[in-house]
């Protein structure tokens, strides 16, 4: 077989995961949200097809990881089609959810191989998480993680570090208690609703979007990461997701972010 050397160019930049950013609907209203999802958001113009050219792009073209993301992504009405679809073609699933509500259709699928789940928690008392989420949702979602670890569901937690004096620490230890042990905390992002008016900055980025990695939006637009979703990079409803991902506008909208200062970033 003879190798072009756009094909080349096209293998070389094909991302090892992809995010599907299903929906801006959400039962929270989280102070950060970097997307402003909420239960006012919509799912946006991308059809069930339309999410399943793109899985079937991704799986054509070598990604072999997906992150079904938001908002909530279970509450898309396809999610959980697109979920079973994705396992058919090979791929790796991870759920990103709030764990607020998990119907038994959820339950079923958290249990099937090559399916994991991430979500976010806060704080070991009640009271900051639920300010911090815009709602009562602090024993709904430590429950379901509980629950996630008894059945043996593959879970990693992220804490987001949002104000001063926040119990992140007490958060981790509550969440090692139950048995979570993927865990990172991360300080908040001043994207979007965290911004608080003021404008987004490629700094707030951790740097490492586009790098093996490309989300999908709910209106089909491209982007270097989930948390970038304004740096629109083509839309899959007018291009191939391969002919967007290894494009001259993904590779700039790379370079910007590479180059852009960096702050305090991750810490395990």
């Amino acid at each position: 077989m003879t190798i072009t050397l756009e094909s080349e160019r096209t293998r070389r930049a094909v991302p090892g995961m992809v995010w599907l950013d299903l929906t801006r609907k959400c039962q929270l209203g989280c102070s950060h949200c970097f997307n402003e999802s909420g239960p006012a958001g919509e799912h946006g113009t991308m059809t069930r097809d339309d999410w399943v050219r793109v899985l079937d792009q991704a799986a054509a073209c070598g990604i072999r990881r997906i992150q079904l993301i938001g908002g909530e992504p279970t509450m898309h009405p396809d999610a959980a089609h697109l979920a079973e679809y994705a396992l058919t073609l090979g791929l790796d699933v991870e759920v990103f959810s709030n764990l607020v509500h998990v119907t038994a259709r959820w339950w079923d699928l958290f249990q099937r191989d090559g399916i994991s789940v991430a979500t976010s928690y806060y704080s070991d008392d009640p009271a900051e998480h639920n300010t911090i989420t815009g709602r009562p949702s602090h024993r709904l979602t430590r429950a379901n993680i509980v629950r996630a670890v008894q059945l043996g569901v593959p879970l990693r937690a992220g804490i987001i570090e949002t104000r001063s004096g926040q119990r992140v620490a007490q958060a981790r230890r509550d969440l090692e208690a139950i048995g979570v042990t993927r865990i990172r905390v991360d300080r908040v992002r001043r994207i979007d609703r965290a911004a608080e008016g003021q404008p987004t900055r490629t700094s707030e980025l951790c740097g490492r979007c586009g790098d093996g990695r490309a989300s999908v939006g709910p209106t089909g637009d491209v982007s270097p990461c989930a948390m970038a979703s304004w740096m629109s990079v083509g839309n899959v409803r007018e291009a191939s997701l391969a002919d967007i991902v290894s494009g001259t506008t993904m590779a700039q909208a790379v370079a910007s972010i590479t180059a852009a200062p960096r702050g305090r970033w991750l810490r395990a």
